[in-house]
Order: structure tokens, then sequence, then C-alpha cells
């Protein structure tokens, strides 16, 4: 059975992320999304516009290898080093509002569930991601990486 791991993790959300975009309706960014850093250590906000939907399926995928994970757990994926001039560079958390919505806006969808040790993708979401993996492998013929070895 493929899953997620077999196959380009680029690939994989630049697909998902379309897929968020134009099925989901529930996965939606907010108004305030043109203009907010995605976190301190960021200078300015995001050049993409469709950069809430690539977070969304980050998110989904993270979720599906790492899961249960809450919005601390994610806030520190997504941290990142901040230059602050002349003195040392620190690491800081990523933004929290911005993970805490789109998390209930897959929540809304039916894409992810609340436990109570984090936040856990559902089957519905759980095959979501695996049909779209195996679509992906099929596509670019995708060997496994232990078959140069066998022969």
């Amino acid at each position: 059975m493929v899953s997620v791991k077999d196959v380009p993790a680029d690939v994989f959300i630049e697909r998902l992320s379309v897929y968020i975009k134009s099925e989901v309706e529930s996965v939606r960014p907010p108004e305030w999304s043109l203009w907010v850093k995605t976190g301190v250590s960021r200078e300015r906000p995001p050049d993409d516009p469709d950069w809430w939907y690539k977070r969304a399926a980050s998110i989904l995928r993270k979720l599906y290898l790492k899961g249960p994970l809450g919005v601390d757990d994610l806030r520190l994926m997504y941290g990142g080093r901040k230059d602050r001039g002349v003195r040392p560079e620190h690491f800081y958390k990523g933004g929290g509002a911005i993970i805490r919505k789109i998390l209930q806006q897959l929540e809304e969808a039916g894409l992810v569930e609340k436990t109570p040790k984090g936040r856990v993708l559902t089957s519905k979401g759980r095959s979501l991601l695996d049909k779209l993996a195996a679509s992906i492998k099929r596509e670019l013929d995708i060997k496994p990486w232990y078959e140069e070895y066998v022969g």
C-alpha cells in the first residue's frame, strides 16, 4: 500500500493544496491573511497568494506522519530564526492563530478531529491522503528505494 512517505513532499503538498482549494469549501483564507506574517521571525507576509492552502496541505501531511499534534507542536515546526541585527539570532515559534484557524477549518471539513493528546487525521482524511499519494506515485512512476539494491 502506498503512503505519503513514498512520494516527494513538495509534489504532494502542491497537489494537495490544489485539491483543497478546489474541493474543500470550508478551508478559505480569512481577510487578514493577505497582510499577516506567518511568525515573529518573518519580515514580510508570504508572496504566494495561495499560501493558506499550502500551509493547510503541509499541516495535513505533518498530522499524517507525526500525529497526534497540538497547536504548540506545529508552532515549533513552523518557527524559525529571527534576524536581530548585530545581536545573535534566536529561534521563535511560528504564528499560532494561523495554525489554529487552519485546524478548525480542517475539522469543519471532516479531515481532522480533536483527541486528548492533540489533533489527528480522521479516516476520511487519511484515505484522501493515501489516494492522492497513490495517484502521484503512479503518475511519477516512483520505484521503491530498495529496488536498486535488490536488482
